[in-house]
């Protein structure tokens, strides 16, 4: 993916965040402006603050290394926020991971596929608290 698309796809991610109520930043040149390894993103609404690292794909399993996980979760817990994973892939929405809930590689990276994201990432309404999921498997009976 061109830096381009990304820088776009982090722009549209703040916007959508904004308008769903939140106070939402974006760390300019995340990862390489500075020493620092900073999210690409901070987002709180007075109740849940996220420190948020982006990425997006036109199809392809989504990496992360995992020294990027790893600044994620230290920048989270010094900042007081919660680490998440947002990922888009190419005419889909946002959703969302904890670091946790993603497959790591034996290399020790971390790997989100589309049907992954689909099948279990939080969507960008449940993310906002716009919405809630109900499985089947919280029926009883």
């Amino acid at each position: 993916m061109s830096h381009a698309k990304g820088d776009r796809r982090e722009r549209e991610l703040v916007n959508r965040l904004d308008a769903a109520g939140f106070a939402v930043m974006r760390a300019p040149a995340s990862g390489s402006a500075t020493e620092r390894e900073l999210p690409d993103a901070l987002a709180g609404n007075g109740e849940v603050f996220y420190a948020i690292e982006a990425k997006s794909s036109s199809g392809d399993p989504i990496y992360l290394t995992g020294e990027e996980v790893e600044a994620l979760v230290f920048f989270s817990q010094n900042f007081g926020a919660k680490p998440r994973i947002g990922v888009r892939f190419d005419r889909e929405d946002w959703y969302f991971f904890h670091p946790s809930e993603c497959y790591t590689t034996d290399g020790g990276n971390y790997r989100v596929k589309k049907e992954t994201a689909l099948e279990s990432g939080t969507d960008f309404d449940e993310f906002t608290g716009d919405s809630s999921r109900t499985r089947l498997d919280d029926y009883d009976g």
